[in-house]
Protein backbone atom coordinates (compact mmCIF):
# COMPACT_ATOMS: atom_id res chain seq x y z
CA UNK A 1 0.00 0.00 0.00
CA UNK A 2 1.03 3.99 -0.81
CA UNK A 3 1.19 6.23 1.93
CA UNK A 4 0.33 9.25 0.98
CA UNK A 5 -0.36 12.91 2.91
CA UNK A 6 -2.23 16.33 2.32
CA UNK A 7 0.04 19.28 1.30
CA UNK A 8 -2.19 21.82 3.12
CA UNK A 9 -3.43 24.34 0.09
CA UNK A 10 -5.63 26.39 2.22
CA UNK A 11 -5.86 27.91 5.95
CA UNK A 12 -2.67 29.84 7.49
CA UNK A 13 0.17 26.87 6.85
CA UNK A 14 0.84 28.03 2.98
CA UNK A 15 1.77 31.35 4.41
CA UNK A 16 3.36 30.28 7.62
CA UNK A 17 4.95 27.08 6.85
CA UNK A 18 5.37 27.51 2.99
CA UNK A 19 3.64 24.60 0.70
CA UNK A 20 7.35 23.69 -1.15
CA UNK A 21 8.61 23.63 2.29
CA UNK A 22 5.75 21.22 3.49
CA UNK A 23 6.13 19.14 1.00
CA UNK A 24 9.59 18.64 0.73
CA UNK A 25 9.15 17.99 4.19
CA UNK A 26 6.97 15.29 3.56
CA UNK A 27 8.62 13.47 1.24
CA UNK A 28 11.84 13.16 3.59
CA UNK A 29 9.61 11.93 6.12
CA UNK A 30 8.41 8.85 3.71
CA UNK A 31 5.33 9.70 1.88
CA UNK A 32 4.86 7.97 -1.68
CA UNK A 33 2.78 10.65 -2.64
CA UNK A 34 1.36 14.34 -2.06
CA UNK A 35 -2.14 15.75 -2.70
CA UNK A 36 -3.79 19.01 -2.30
CA UNK A 37 -7.65 19.82 -2.11
CA UNK A 38 -9.21 22.24 -4.71
CA UNK A 39 -11.85 24.63 -4.27
CA UNK A 40 -12.03 28.00 -6.07
CA UNK A 41 -14.34 30.18 -4.46
CA UNK A 42 -16.00 29.73 -0.96
CA UNK A 43 -19.41 31.04 -0.67
CA UNK A 44 -20.12 33.08 2.76
CA UNK A 45 -22.86 30.97 3.17
CA UNK A 46 -22.88 26.86 2.13
CA UNK A 47 -26.85 25.42 2.17
CA UNK A 48 -25.81 22.68 -0.40
CA UNK A 49 -25.30 19.20 1.84
CA UNK A 50 -21.39 18.27 2.01
CA UNK A 51 -21.50 14.40 1.59
CA UNK A 52 -19.02 13.55 3.92
CA UNK A 53 -20.27 14.05 7.06
CA UNK A 54 -23.10 13.31 9.02
CA UNK A 55 -24.89 15.98 9.53
CA UNK A 56 -24.05 17.39 6.10
CA UNK A 57 -22.26 20.59 6.82
CA UNK A 58 -18.88 21.67 5.74
CA UNK A 59 -15.92 20.59 8.30
CA UNK A 60 -14.05 23.72 8.01
CA UNK A 61 -15.35 27.72 8.19
CA UNK A 62 -16.37 29.13 4.81
CA UNK A 63 -13.92 31.95 5.35
CA UNK A 64 -10.72 30.11 5.04
CA UNK A 65 -8.53 30.98 1.98
CA UNK A 66 -7.91 28.54 -0.83
CA UNK A 67 -4.73 28.49 -2.43
CA UNK A 68 -5.09 27.40 -6.16
CA UNK A 69 -4.88 23.46 -6.15
CA UNK A 70 -2.57 23.77 -9.66
CA UNK A 71 -0.65 26.45 -8.39
CA UNK A 72 0.28 24.25 -5.04
CA UNK A 73 1.39 21.49 -7.27
CA UNK A 74 3.69 23.18 -9.17
CA UNK A 75 5.07 24.79 -6.35
CA UNK A 76 5.46 21.06 -4.86
CA UNK A 77 7.12 19.76 -7.87
CA UNK A 78 9.55 22.12 -7.72
CA UNK A 79 10.36 21.28 -3.97
CA UNK A 80 10.42 17.30 -4.40
CA UNK A 81 11.58 14.93 -6.31
CA UNK A 82 10.21 11.25 -6.30
CA UNK A 83 6.45 11.37 -5.17
CA UNK A 84 3.78 11.64 -6.61
CA UNK A 85 1.68 14.70 -6.70
CA UNK A 86 -2.36 15.04 -7.12
CA UNK A 87 -5.38 16.40 -6.44
CA UNK A 88 -7.98 15.18 -4.03
CA UNK A 89 -9.92 15.90 -5.88
CA UNK A 90 -10.10 18.51 -8.38
CA UNK A 91 -14.06 20.21 -9.10
CA UNK A 92 -13.30 19.17 -13.24
CA UNK A 93 -16.48 20.91 -14.33
CA UNK A 94 -15.73 24.53 -12.84
CA UNK A 95 -12.33 24.59 -14.99
CA UNK A 96 -11.80 25.45 -18.69
CA UNK A 97 -11.06 21.69 -19.78
CA UNK A 98 -8.43 23.16 -22.28
CA UNK A 99 -6.38 25.30 -20.08
CA UNK A 100 -6.99 22.52 -17.29
CA UNK A 101 -4.82 20.18 -20.16
CA UNK A 102 -1.93 22.23 -20.57
CA UNK A 103 -1.50 23.22 -16.70
CA UNK A 104 -1.58 19.37 -16.21
CA UNK A 105 1.06 18.65 -18.76
CA UNK A 106 3.21 21.49 -18.00
CA UNK A 107 3.47 20.13 -14.37
CA UNK A 108 3.61 16.66 -15.43
CA UNK A 109 6.36 17.18 -17.99
CA UNK A 110 8.41 19.77 -15.61
CA UNK A 111 7.85 17.04 -12.56
CA UNK A 112 9.21 14.24 -14.78
CA UNK A 113 5.87 12.27 -15.02
CA UNK A 114 5.00 12.55 -11.04
CA UNK A 115 1.22 13.88 -11.81
CA UNK A 116 -2.20 12.65 -10.97
CA UNK A 117 -5.53 13.91 -10.81
CA UNK A 118 -8.29 13.06 -8.84
CA UNK A 119 -11.24 15.07 -10.45
CA UNK A 120 -14.94 15.15 -9.09
CA UNK A 121 -18.19 16.49 -10.35
CA UNK A 122 -18.37 18.68 -7.63
CA UNK A 123 -21.38 19.32 -4.85
CA UNK A 124 -21.39 22.74 -3.63
CA UNK A 125 -23.88 24.85 -5.74
CA UNK A 126 -22.96 28.18 -4.09
CA UNK A 127 -19.38 27.94 -6.11
CA UNK A 128 -20.87 27.11 -9.32
CA UNK A 129 -22.76 29.72 -9.12
CA UNK A 130 -20.11 32.33 -8.45
CA UNK A 131 -18.25 30.99 -11.10
CA UNK A 132 -21.16 30.90 -13.86
CA UNK A 133 -21.44 27.39 -14.25
CA UNK A 134 -24.66 25.34 -14.56
CA UNK A 135 -24.85 23.15 -11.56
CA UNK A 136 -27.56 21.02 -13.57
CA UNK A 137 -25.02 19.73 -16.30
CA UNK A 138 -22.03 19.81 -13.93
CA UNK A 139 -21.79 15.73 -15.12
CA UNK A 140 -22.20 15.90 -18.83
CA UNK A 141 -19.42 18.34 -18.51
CA UNK A 142 -17.18 16.30 -16.28
CA UNK A 143 -17.82 13.36 -18.88
CA UNK A 144 -16.59 16.13 -22.05
CA UNK A 145 -13.98 16.98 -20.20
CA UNK A 146 -12.69 14.26 -19.45
CA UNK A 147 -12.21 13.19 -22.90
CA UNK A 148 -10.89 16.71 -24.10
CA UNK A 149 -8.26 16.61 -21.43
CA UNK A 150 -7.04 12.64 -22.90
CA UNK A 151 -7.28 14.33 -26.53
CA UNK A 152 -5.32 17.73 -25.58
CA UNK A 153 -2.78 15.24 -23.98
CA UNK A 154 -1.75 13.76 -27.54
CA UNK A 155 -0.40 16.66 -28.67
CA UNK A 156 -2.76 16.73 -31.53
CA UNK A 157 -6.83 16.98 -30.05
CA UNK A 158 -8.25 17.51 -33.08
CA UNK A 159 -11.81 18.90 -33.74
CA UNK A 160 -14.08 18.34 -30.98
CA UNK A 161 -18.05 19.52 -30.97
CA UNK A 162 -19.42 18.45 -27.66
CA UNK A 163 -22.59 19.66 -26.43
CA UNK A 164 -20.45 21.96 -23.79
CA UNK A 165 -17.57 22.73 -25.52
CA UNK A 166 -16.07 22.87 -29.16
CA UNK A 167 -12.63 22.81 -30.08
CA UNK A 168 -11.75 23.80 -33.75
CA UNK A 169 -8.93 21.47 -35.52
CA UNK A 170 -4.90 22.18 -35.61
CA UNK A 171 -4.59 23.05 -31.57
CA UNK A 172 -1.33 22.22 -31.35
CA UNK A 173 0.32 25.09 -28.67
CA UNK A 174 0.31 21.94 -25.81
CA UNK A 175 2.97 19.99 -24.85
CA UNK A 176 1.78 16.11 -24.24
CA UNK A 177 2.44 14.76 -20.82
CA UNK A 178 5.51 12.70 -20.50
CA UNK A 179 3.24 9.80 -19.21
CA UNK A 180 -0.49 9.06 -18.94
CA UNK A 181 -1.70 11.08 -16.47
CA UNK A 182 -4.15 8.35 -14.69
CA UNK A 183 -7.46 9.85 -13.73
CA UNK A 184 -9.20 8.77 -10.59
CA UNK A 185 -12.48 9.49 -9.75
CA UNK A 186 -13.88 10.82 -6.36
CA UNK A 187 -17.33 10.26 -4.60
CA UNK A 188 -19.29 7.46 -3.62
CA UNK A 189 -22.55 7.89 -5.28
CA UNK A 190 -23.33 5.03 -7.75
CA UNK A 191 -22.59 7.56 -10.64
CA UNK A 192 -19.24 8.27 -9.13
CA UNK A 193 -17.89 4.78 -9.37
CA UNK A 194 -19.34 4.07 -12.65
CA UNK A 195 -17.34 6.87 -13.93
CA UNK A 196 -14.49 5.70 -11.96
CA UNK A 197 -14.93 2.03 -13.56
CA UNK A 198 -15.58 3.49 -17.42
CA UNK A 199 -13.43 6.60 -18.23
CA UNK A 200 -11.38 6.74 -14.92
CA UNK A 201 -8.20 5.21 -14.36
CA UNK A 202 -9.64 4.86 -10.26
CA UNK A 203 -11.42 5.77 -7.40
CA UNK A 204 -10.86 8.10 -5.11
CA UNK A 205 -12.99 7.59 -2.20
CA UNK A 206 -13.51 9.22 0.79
CA UNK A 207 -13.93 8.93 5.33
CA UNK A 208 -13.52 10.46 8.22
CA UNK A 209 -11.26 9.65 10.68
CA UNK A 210 -14.27 9.68 13.11
CA UNK A 211 -16.14 7.04 11.27
CA UNK A 212 -14.12 4.51 9.41
CA UNK A 213 -15.80 1.69 8.00
CA UNK A 214 -13.68 -0.63 6.18
CA UNK A 215 -16.34 -2.71 5.40
CA UNK A 216 -17.95 -0.15 3.27
CA UNK A 217 -15.08 0.80 1.46
CA UNK A 218 -14.83 -3.20 0.25
CA UNK A 219 -18.43 -3.20 -0.74
CA UNK A 220 -18.15 -0.03 -3.23
CA UNK A 221 -14.69 -1.25 -4.56
CA UNK A 222 -16.73 -4.78 -5.17
CA UNK A 223 -18.98 -2.67 -7.29
CA UNK A 224 -16.45 -0.71 -8.86
CA UNK A 225 -14.60 -3.99 -9.85
CA UNK A 226 -18.44 -5.61 -11.03
CA UNK A 227 -18.41 -1.94 -13.60
CA UNK A 228 -14.99 -2.47 -14.93
CA UNK A 229 -15.83 -5.73 -15.68
CA UNK A 230 -18.98 -4.55 -17.94
CA UNK A 231 -17.08 -2.20 -20.16
CA UNK A 232 -14.20 -4.98 -20.73
CA UNK A 233 -11.68 -3.59 -18.47
CA UNK A 234 -9.20 -4.95 -15.93
CA UNK A 235 -11.21 -4.73 -12.54
CA UNK A 236 -7.63 -5.33 -11.14
CA UNK A 237 -5.76 -2.62 -12.83
CA UNK A 238 -8.09 0.27 -11.07
CA UNK A 239 -6.74 2.08 -8.65
CA UNK A 240 -8.33 2.62 -5.21
CA UNK A 241 -7.05 5.65 -2.95
CA UNK A 242 -8.53 6.65 0.03
CA UNK A 243 -8.45 10.44 1.28
CA UNK A 244 -8.57 10.41 5.04
CA UNK A 245 -10.17 13.21 6.24
CA UNK A 246 -10.00 14.74 10.09
CA UNK A 247 -6.95 12.34 10.57
CA UNK A 248 -4.34 14.36 11.71
CA UNK A 249 -4.25 13.65 15.30
CA UNK A 250 -5.47 9.99 15.16
CA UNK A 251 -2.73 7.89 13.61
CA UNK A 252 -3.06 5.21 16.30
CA UNK A 253 -7.18 4.58 15.22
CA UNK A 254 -5.74 4.59 11.62
CA UNK A 255 -2.73 2.09 12.39
CA UNK A 256 -5.37 -0.06 13.53
CA UNK A 257 -7.38 -0.13 10.86
CA UNK A 258 -4.72 -0.42 7.71
CA UNK A 259 -4.14 -3.86 7.88
CA UNK A 260 -7.97 -4.11 7.18
CA UNK A 261 -7.87 -1.44 4.51
CA UNK A 262 -5.17 -3.76 2.90
CA UNK A 263 -7.44 -6.90 2.77
CA UNK A 264 -10.07 -5.19 1.39
CA UNK A 265 -7.83 -3.76 -1.69
CA UNK A 266 -6.90 -0.42 -1.02
CA UNK A 267 -4.25 0.98 -2.68
CA UNK A 268 -3.39 3.94 -0.96
CA UNK A 269 -4.64 6.04 1.74
CA UNK A 270 -3.80 10.22 1.74
CA UNK A 271 -3.81 11.34 5.44
CA UNK A 272 -3.47 14.36 6.96
CA UNK A 273 -0.91 15.69 9.43
CA UNK A 274 0.00 17.61 12.43
CA UNK A 275 1.95 20.93 11.46
CA UNK A 276 1.53 21.99 15.33
CA UNK A 277 4.11 18.96 16.78
CA UNK A 278 7.34 18.77 14.97
CA UNK A 279 8.95 15.84 13.39
CA UNK A 280 5.17 14.33 13.79
CA UNK A 281 5.24 13.81 10.42
CA UNK A 282 8.23 11.19 10.17
CA UNK A 283 6.36 9.33 12.79
CA UNK A 284 3.00 9.32 11.59
CA UNK A 285 4.86 7.67 8.38
CA UNK A 286 6.56 4.97 10.04
CA UNK A 287 3.04 4.06 12.36
CA UNK A 288 1.65 3.63 9.09
CA UNK A 289 4.09 2.48 6.85
CA UNK A 290 4.48 -0.74 10.16
CA UNK A 291 0.79 -1.29 10.27
CA UNK A 292 0.30 -1.51 6.42
CA UNK A 293 2.57 -4.22 6.60
CA UNK A 294 1.30 -6.22 9.50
Amino acid sequence: MRIGAKVPNSGQLPTTLGIGTMAAELERAGFDSLWVSDHVVMPGVVNSPYPFAADGKPTWPSDVPYFDAMIALAMIAAQTQHVLIGTAVLVLPQRNPVILAKQAASIDVLSGGRLVLGIGAGWLAEEFDALNVPFDTRGQRFTEWVELLRRCWTGTPGAFDGQHYQLPAGILAMPPPQHDIPLLVGGHSRVARSRAATIGNGWLAHQSALALDPAAIQHEIVQLRQAAKGTGKDPDALWVAVRIIDSASRMDVLAAVMPRLVEVGVDEVIVDTDWAVPGSAAAAHEQLRDAALR
